[in-house]
């Protein structure tokens, strides 16, 4: 029983209980937080503006997060017996120290910072750096990456911040040429495609300003008709592929011919 009570009297100690004790409070403190400012946030009128709430309680979480363990962590250290005060003022000449040494970093935390609040990018986003198209996946003080559209993730400092294009805060235009077969009446084909981009603006799938443009160009076996589409910029893809197929079943349907090529072979005399 002796050694239990040894035992006990250590745990109890403020050292050891109250580090524990310490220790879960901030974990509870922080979870309670995060969870308070999602639901008082992230409620916007629409996606790009539910896309920046969620980018600015992010940042808040991060920062509070922060806060929290080096409070808890000074707390801890008294109990130890660390006179904390003079740390305080200890730290506060080695944080000028490390704000010489470490300019790249205090200006990855002020990029991060003032882009988030002043709107420039938001989680969701697609956007181009260095010719790298991707979508922001994650934003913070220090670092944004971006997932570009074959599973690759890069991760770029937030004080290079100005060289990114944000294509999200613009809608995105297609030109699609659609080859179609000389012997096609023109009258025919252009009826049909004005049909095509008529019902996808009916139905929202494109957006105000596309159009059937005309004959574009004359290749070696076809001729080339050509639609102009405005759309959102992250649908783009899925919008192209949308309006092709939506072509080949009309030209399907209106017995249309989509060329291919294919080669003649003459034999001597008969050429």
């Amino acid at each position: 029983m002796g050694f239990l009570e040894k035992v006990l009297d250590i745990i109890m100690t403020k050292q050891i209980f109250g580090t524990a004790m310490v220790i879960l409070v901030t974990f509870i403190l922080i979870s309670m937080f995060n969870k308070s400012i999602e639901k008082i946030m992230i409620k916007g009128k629409n996606s790009f503006e539910v896309k920046r709430r969620k980018t600015i309680v992010r940042l808040f979480q991060s920062i509070f997060k922060y806060i929290l363990i080096i409070i808890a962590f000074l707390i801890i250290l008294d109990f130890y017996g660390v006179d904390t005060k003079s740390l305080i003022a200890s730290l506060g000449v080695a944080g000028v120290v490390l704000g010489l040494a470490l300019q790249d970093t205090v200006k990855d935390l002020i990029s991060g910072t003032m882009l988030i609040m002043e709107n420039y990018l938001a989680v969701g986003d697609i956007v181009t750096y260095n010719n790298f198209t991707g979508e922001v996946i994650e934003l913070g003080l220090r670092t944004t990456k971006i997932k570009g559209f074959d599973g690759e993730v890069m991760t770029v400092a937030n004080r290079n911040i100005d060289t990114i294009i944000n294509l999200s805060q613009k809608n995105a235009t297609l030109y699609i040429n659609i080859p179609t077969a000389y012997e096609e009446k023109t009258e025919k084909v252009e009826k049909v495609l004005i049909d095509v981009v008529k019902k996808a603006l009916d139905e929202n799938l494109i957006l105000s300003g596309s159009s059937y443009l005309g004959v574009n160009s004359f290749d070696s076996s076809s001729v080339l008709y050509l639609i102009y589409i405005v759309c959102k910029h992250d649908g783009r893809y899925r919008v192209k592929r949308e309006i092709l197929k939506r072509v080949k079943l009309a030209y399907e349907k209106n017995n249309i011919k989509i060329p291919y090529d294919q080669l003649e072979v003459h034999y001597g005399k008969d050429i």
